[in-house]
């Protein structure tokens, strides 16, 4: 089906925003809920949930900021960031959300009921939570922030997740890079990687200073094979 922007019920009253995308197949297959960085669901979050479309699966993009200032911004506006403050209960406030775009897709007939969630940068967090608890079968983050307030959150988790940054991210410091990439010895279901001179923010085209198109390749293969484990197809983790 082509991308549109749909009504959701929220949980908590209202309805929001949010990008559908899906296959023309009708077989079931998985889907991947996109969480936004804070310029919001602009061009470069739905060209990403066209790709996943056009590969298959389900591609839902919310927009997280719809409590207070909704839509697609500018990354220089100050508003954006403004909008994504006070973070950690801005971010608390969209796991309903994430847990509502989940619930509008089991309503469709096309959706075979397992889920991932794929956070960008303020979005990344959500790839820990939703499979903490909000019903995801995986997570994904990439270029993710404050996510080392989000480490505890692993403890128990043992659906896949992937952690993807690169080593000049200003806001993924050494500290943040080497408490995460100890987890894979201890959490086999998690896996980290980390590209070498490549900044924050790299999946994004709208971006082009921090734009890496091998790594956002890289990170989008790995997301696809995640995806493919949730349709039953054989997972193979990359080296």
């Amino acid at each position: 089906m082509p991308g549109q922007t749909i009504k959701v019920a929220s949980s908590q009253g209202g309805a929001f925003d949010c990008y559908l995308a899906g296959p023309e197949a009708a077989a079931p297959t998985p889907a991947v809920v996109l969480a936004c960085a804070i310029h919001g669901v602009d061009k470069d979050i739905r060209d990403i949930a066209d790709e996943f479309a056009a590969s298959g699966y389900i591609a839902a993009a919310p927009d997280l900021f719809w409590r207070s200032i909704p839509g697609p911004m500018a990354l220089d506006d100050k508003r954006a960031a403004a909008r994504a403050q006070p973070r950690l209960e801005k971010i608390a406030a969209g796991e309903a959300d994430i847990a509502d775009t989940l619930a509008h897709l089991k309503a469709l007939p096309q959706f075979n009921g397992r889920a991932a969630t794929m956070g960008f940068c303020y979005g990344g967090p959500y790839a820990i939570l939703g499979p903490k608890r909000l019903g995801f079968a995986a997570g994904i983050s990439c270029h993710g922030t404050r996510l080392l307030d989000y480490i505890g959150e692993l403890d128990g988790v043992t659906s896949p997740v992937c952690i993807l940054w690169g080593d000049r991210d200003h806001v993924a410091p050494q500290e943040v890079l080497d408490a995460y990439r100890a987890i894979p010895a201890r959490q086999s279901n998690v896996e980290v990687h980390i590209f070498p001179q490549v900044l924050h923010g790299y999946m994004m085209p709208g971006h082009p200073a921090a734009y890496d198109a091998k790594a956002r390749a890289f990170s989008m293969s790995r997301a696809l094979a995640i995806l493919g484990g949730l349709r039953g197809e054989a997972v193979r983790r990359a080296s």
